[in-house]
């Protein structure tokens, strides 16, 4: 398998190879409305050597760039932090497990709220509650949250080692989310220094994050449909 590369090129759409296919994933809800699971949609073939996929939000060929972002003068400047997670980090300790929140990297699927949210999950010294805040951590498409053991300091949510490609959509909130990134290799910036990779990642793809090159939930304030 090819290395999965990505790179952000200067006011245009990502640049993807090493993936052969991405395929949406519909963010479901439980019983109470809150975000428990995800479900498969179309894929869309990629070419392993390389595939265009809109940034901009404005593509009419979407999950693909059609050249929109020249069209209307895309501003597609990075903005979010190089820093590594574990300095983006704050740490919050319970009795048995800390979880680790990198808030900025936020995408608003919102997987962290069953069972009283995942900051009271983890104060719990229970079993039942820790394998919810390990549930809900692993379930973080942003890769923002980590539960950790306490007396091991290794962590005990798992990240994914597969790479693949997803397309989030949140019909819930009526709107189309971010591109999930599984454990990619590269995560560059044409004209700049790489970021970090991380095993999860959430890419902006309406074009209106404040965090480019990474999403921060304004798809769902503006309410943004890819119309797949």
């Amino acid at each position: 398998m090819k290395a999965l590369k990505i790179t952000v090129m200067v006011d245009g759409p990502y640049r993807v190879s090493g993936a052969s296919q991405i395929t949406q994933l519909f963010i479901q809800p439980d019983a109470q409305g809150v975000s428990w699971s995800y479900r498969k949609g179309k894929s869309f073939p990629l070419k392993e050597e390389g595939s265009a996929l809109c940034r901009c939000g404005h593509s009419a060929n979407k999950p693909y760039c059609d050249g929109s972002h020249q069209r209307i003068g895309f501003d597609g400047r990075v903005a979010a932090t190089r820093a590594e997670y574990a300095q983006q980090a704050e740490l919050q300790e319970g009795p048995v497990v800390a979880l680790s929140d990198a808030e900025k990297l936020c995408a608003f699927a919102r997987f962290c709220d069953a069972g009283g949210q995942i900051w009271h999950l983890v104060e719990q010294a229970d079993a039942e509650s820790i394998a919810l805040a390990v549930r809900e951590a692993e379930h973080c498409p942003a890769g923002r949250l980590k539960v950790w053991d306490m007396q091991s300091q290794q962590p005990i949510s798992k990240e994914p080692d597969t790479p693949s490609l997803y397309l989030l959509e949140d019909p819930q909130l009526g709107c189309s989310a971010a591109i999930w990134v599984k454990a990619a290799d590269v995560l560059e910036v044409e004209q700049g220094k790489p970021y970090p990779v991380r095993e999860r990642m959430t890419l902006c793809r309406c074009g209106a994050s404040s965090n480019k090159p990474f999403c921060d939930g304004t798809h769902a304030s503006i309410k943004w449909q890819d119309g797949l």
